[in-house]
């Protein structure tokens, strides 16, 4: 689905516990967007259902930004092969040689959602409803 088919924002599902992990994620897959990824974004960013999936990638920093985030870290097949939580700011995650793209996500979303390693995710776009006069 990527590579820059940043058309809008997509939804993460875990099928494994039947809940959203977020209901409006970003698409960072250039080298632009994932160089900048969440720096200057605000606590603001930080609410319940936002999200940035970034592919690819094995690992990343929080250097420069403002908020602790969570991590979920997948593979080719959307599985979660690693997850750290509430990583602090001026942090750097594990590299996972198992992780083809990662998920950073507001604090507090890994332990709300249930997510575990094993669990199998969906990322699709969000389908937009269009107004009768279309």
């Amino acid at each position: 689905m990527p590579k820059n088919g940043n058309d809008g924002a997509v939804y993460v599902y875990n099928k494994m516990k039947e809940t959203f992990i977020a209901t409006e994620a970003t698409i960072a897959d250039s080298y632009f967007t994932r160089l900048i990824g969440l720096l200057g974004k605000t606590k603001r960013w930080a609410q319940l259902g936002k999200g940035l999936w970034i592919v690819p990638s094995r690992g990343v920093h929080t250097i420069g930004m403002l908020f602790p985030i969570d991590l979920i870290f997948l593979s080719k097949d959307k599985e979660v092969v690693h997850l750290e939580e509430f990583v602090r700011p001026f942090r750097i995650s594990k590299v996972s040689l198992k992780a083809t793209s990662v998920l950073e996500l507001p604090p507090h979303t890994i332990y709300r959602s249930r997510t575990q390693v094993g669990d199998q995710l969906e990322i699709a776009h969000l389908k937009r409803e269009q107004s009768p006069a279309d």
